[in-house]
């Protein structure tokens, strides 16, 4: 079965049907775990075949692992959100997503999803910000990676909180794990090497 390449133009047809399967995924989820999820619910709710599904997809964890890619696609890479906050490049953090993206909050909610989502975010910005850290303080590659792991583990709980409790003022919650995360880093970073 030949899957489109990276990089390789999908047609409008080929985008509208893993769009409708991606889609159905998250509105199931919003009844149930990711975990008791199956194809055969997707494919009723979507009205497919099981043939189409397998046409784009190879199960659902490669149908979850495209959604968490095309969350993560336009957002900062948390070093340059924390510490780099004006930089013109920097878009918003994962975060900003999941609170003005509905769509996406079940992510955070669904602890069958937690390994998926963090493993995503890895490998998404944990080689910039371990070696970022590692070129502007003392630490070793296993403390930089520990911090870049207690942060994102930390994210995750928080939104989670927040989703739960339906903050009302998310922003000013961020501001404040904002100025935590950077207050700690800057503690570790060599003077006038931010």
């Amino acid at each position: 079965m030949e899957y489109p390449k990276e990089g390789r133009k999908l047609d409008r047809r080929t985008r509208y049907t893993r769009q409708v399967i991606r889609e159905t995924l998250l509105e199931l989820m919003e009844e149930k775990p990711f975990s008791r999820v199956t194809v055969t619910e997707i494919c009723k709710r979507a009205e497919i075949n099981r043939g189409t599904f397998y046409l784009h997809y190879l199960d659902l964890n490669d149908v979850l692992d495209d959604i968490l890619t095309e969350m993560l696609d336009d957002t900062t890479c948390a070093i340059d959100h924390v510490l780099c906050p004006e930089r013109p490049c920097a878009t918003y953090p994962f975060c900003d997503k999941i609170h003005s993206s509905r769509q996406y909050r079940v992510l955070f909610l669904d602890e069958s999803v937690t390994d998926p989502l963090l493993g995503k975010l890895a490998d998404t910005c944990k080689e910039r910000y371990v070696t970022y850290l590692m070129r502007h303080s003392q630490l070793t590659f296993q403390e930089a990676e520990a911090i870049f792991t207690f942060q994102m583990n930390g994210c995750l709980a928080i939104n989670r909180l927040m989703l739960r409790n339906h903050c009302t003022d998310w922003k000013a919650v961020q501001r404040a794990i904002d100025g935590f995360i950077k207050a700690g880093l800057e503690h570790y970073l060599r003077p006038n090497q931010e």
